[in-house]
């Protein structure tokens, strides 16, 4: 690849970043907006509706990923880019003269299809880099995710300003974001080149073909966990802290972007280390770091009491003493651990690892008659676990690293093994993970629902790491055993 060409691909790759970072601010423009709008009173919305207009965006962002794919692989990136980021300035500038419920979800539901510029982004970056280039490409253009962390973070102070003496300023926010991609998509249209793959006249029949392969959704699979869980825990941890930690709103969203905002960075670093050690290795490293992590976060926060070792008889007789360390019986006398802390000082200290507390208290009183082995002082034990707060924000953290270095890999897989189709393949492992996107906070709520545990979510991590683990390992196997048999043998015997 000569300078120029690589010059060229390089603005392409800048504009393609650009402009998937506005469109992934505008996608998760409703979390924000939408949570505003209810809290002061403006829409008077169930939390069951606010639900919908926040995970709308994102459905429709995710089932309109194949076509789009397909289209860019059919059309070439350039057309399909601008025209999406045109065509979605309209519904999102409505949705600043929207007053009903109705209206709000119609035109979330149309402005959501910003969503889709992942897959057009994917088939048009990897088009124009050669084969050792495209894992750095890809994480490059990745780092996009980082959009939702610039919504999170600014639009919140820009809401503020605007409604400061007018109520209804919160209509110029969807203005200025319509404004925006108008001024990318022209910008767009102006600095790249239209690159199509060599094979973009295939039929539809064609280019679908590739989706009967098993391994495009063994990738899903890979990426409903690294995508499709990143964006649902992304919006889940907010409830979680304030639920589980107590803390407030605010402080909540800090925890919250500590997860979200290093997850999109790092994805430019997991296509280099895909590019240097191969998206199979990194993705070995990846399953199973979620595997850990998510496991360490399944123990939830709790506090058990049971029985504990109790002071027995050992030979009949009257009580003649009670106290608080002792119990006598006739001559026999039997100490009793007094050791019952008191809860608060105990919870108030930084604990990581789970604390005991046991003590004994008489259950005869003097004067009583009692036989051999007969319990005069019952056992209890307290066992707790903190569940230390900041060992979880390091744990979720680490964890929104390694999901972030993951997505990076597991699109590094699909031009290595769909070079022609990267549009049709990329839009469809990107509809499966973004539907991750949608479900998950559904699914949460329901384990939430039946178990009464907050770590329930995690606990539906730790199986899909699991089993993505499971099945990687099992394909390369079946795969080594099938190419190289006698190697397979080897490795078995060694």
């Amino acid at each position: 690849m000569d300078n120029k060409s690589l010059q060229q691909s390089h603005k392409i790759l800048f504009m393609n970043t650009l402009a998937f970072t506005v469109c992934f601010a505008c996608w998760m423009l409703n979390g924000v907006l939408v949570t505003y709008l209810v809290d002061n009173g403006i829409f008077n919305w169930s939390v069951v509706e606010v639900g919908w207009l926040i995970g709308i965006p994102v459905l429709t962002g995710s089932i309109f990923r194949l076509p789009l794919g397909i289209w860019t692989d059919r059309f070439g990136g350039r057309k399909v880019f601008s025209i999406l980021l045109l065509a979605c300035s309209i519904p999102m500038f409505l949705l600043s003269q929207a007053n009903s419920y109705i209206s709000f979800l119609l035109l979330s539901f149309m402005f959501g299809m910003v969503g889709t510029s992942f897959a057009v982004g994917v088939a048009y970056t990897s088009v124009c880099y050669p084969k050792e280039w495209q894992g750095r490409a890809l994480g490059i253009f990745g780092m996009g995710n980082a959009g939702a962390a610039i919504t999170t973070l600014l639009a919140p102070t820009l809401l503020k300003n605007l409604t400061h003496n007018n109520p209804d300023g919160w209509r110029t926010l969807p203005v200025i974001y319509a404004a925006v991609l108008v001024v990318t998509g022209i910008l767009f249209w102006s600095l790249t080149n239209n690159i199509k793959p060599a094979a973009s006249g295939k039929s539809l029949a064609q280019m679908l073909t590739p989706l009967k392969n098993k391994r495009v959704w063994r990738f899903g699979l890979y990426y409903y966990l690294v995508f499709g869980c990143f964006v649902a825990f992304s919006q889940w941890l907010v409830p979680y802290c304030v639920n589980v930690y107590q803390v407030s709103l605010v402080l909540a969203g800090i925890f919250a972007s500590i997860f979200s905002l290093p997850s999109g960075v790092i994805r430019a670093a997991g296509g280099w280390l895909s590019d240097k050690f191969g998206a199979r290795q990194v993705m070995y490293w990846v399953l199973g770091s979620s595997v850990v992590i998510s496991f360490l976060l399944i123990i939830p926060r709790m506090e058990i009491f049971s029985p504990g070792f109790g002071v027995m008889a050992k030979h009949a007789g009257t009580v003649t003493e009670v106290t608080d360390s002792l119990i006598k019986v006739n001559n026999d006398v039997y100490l009793v651990e007094k050791n019952k802390k008191a809860h608060d000082e105990i919870d108030a200290k930084a604990l990581i690892l789970p604390t005991k507390n046991t003590w004994q208290e008489p259950v005869v009183k003097k004067g009583d008659e009692v036989k051999k082995k007969q319990l005069l002082a019952k056992g209890t034990t307290r066992i707790y676990f903190q569940a230390n707060i900041w060992v979880f924000i390091v744990l979720v953290f680490l964890i929104g690293i390694v999901w972030g270095i993951g997505k990076a890999a597991v699109y590094k897989h699909i031009p290595e093994y769909f070079p022609n189709d990267v549009g049709v393949v990329g839009g469809m492992v990107g509809l499966i993970g973004g539907l991750g996107g949608f479900i998950n906070p559904i699914v949460f709520g329901y384990l939430l629902q039946y178990t009464g545990l907050w770590t329930s979510s995690w606990i539906l991590m730790f199986a899909i790491s699991l089993v993505s683990l499971w099945w990687m390992h099992a394909a390369i196997a079946a795969m080594i055993k099938r190419k190289a048999p006698e190697l397979a043998t080897k490795i078995e015997h060694e």
